[in-house]
């Protein structure tokens, strides 16, 4: 059996062995693979694990060997499911693997638009602070998570992490999701009133045609002018052209960011 890594550098950057693969069969890592060399690196592999290559319907169906496809990762939106069933590919991801720590970052996030951590950060190393007449600094009003209304767009494993750990610090809770689920820290609202009544929002959805580019200039006129909008769930739930125009003209506050449309971001990217 044949086992291709086309992503090593990403799954493993040198602090785990891939030893035990062996065990399963030939192993081959390739530390990173650009789209069009994936048919060439995988055209007799059995099995290929990847965390962010991309395997569209022109890819899968070049690959007559291939049975399964392990994503070690959440999000599985870069593999054509549809051409991997008909070609009786058997698709995996770990939907939960990174809940505490993306819920961590989600706060991370959060925690440095509310604090204005870069600003400080910036302005300290600058001598601001050395030449202000009081000992005490800062940069704008100071706020606190506490008592502030978080929406909550998709409420699966880390949508509830979040929660939970909102609930520690004393926030408002709002969740929309596909289905209702019972949460006693959470109220269900429509898209529309969690953007038009939370202070801050954060997205935790899969990426689906269904919902691509759906944070759009529409919903981001409905938020405060004091809002932010986090995201560490997939870039391409938003329209980033929109959320420019929406930062630069002040309509919101702020957006923390973990993942955009195209990554690496290109240099024209508008935010």
């Amino acid at each position: 059996m044949k086992i291709v890594v086309v992503d090593g550098h990403a799954l493993n950057p040198g602090d785990l062995s891939w030893q035990p693969l062996e065990n399963f069969g030939e192993v081959t890592v390739y530390a990173r693979t650009p789209h069009e060399k994936l048919v060439e690196r995988c055209q007799e592999a059995d099995i290929v694990l990847t965390n962010k290559a991309k395997f569209d319907r022109e890819t899968l169906l070049e690959l007559t060997h291939l049975k399964y496809i392990g994503v070690l990762a959440t999000g599985y939106d870069l593999i054509d499911l549809e051409t991997a069933k008909a070609s009786n590919i058997v698709v995996t991801n770990i939907p939960a693997y990174g809940a505490i720590a993306v819920a961590q970052h989600t706060f991370a996030l959060m925690l440095a638009l509310i604090n204005k951590v870069t600003e400080h950060d910036q302005s300290v190393k600058a001598g601001e602070w050395t030449n202000n007449p009081d000992w005490c600094y800062w940069k704008g009003p100071f706020h606190t998570l506490n008592g502030r209304r978080l929406g909550i767009i998709g409420f699966g494993k880390i949508g509830h992490k979040v929660a939970e750990v909102a609930k520690a610090f004393g926030m408002r809770m709002f969740y929309n999701n596909l289905s209702r689920k019972t949460n006693v820290y959470a109220q269900f609202a429509e898209y529309e009133e969690i953007f038009e009544k939370c202070d801050i929002v954060t997205l935790h959805l899969p990426l689906d045609d269904t919902n691509r580019g759906f944070v759009n200039k529409s919903l981001l006129s409905r938020m405060q002018k004091s809002a932010i909008l986090i995201n560490t769930s997939r870039g391409g739930l938003i329209n980033e052209q929109d959320l420019a125009d929406a930062l630069n003209s002040g309509q919101i506050a702020g957006a923390g960011l973990d993942v955009l449309n195209t990554e690496p971001p290109a240099a024209d990217n508008p935010l």
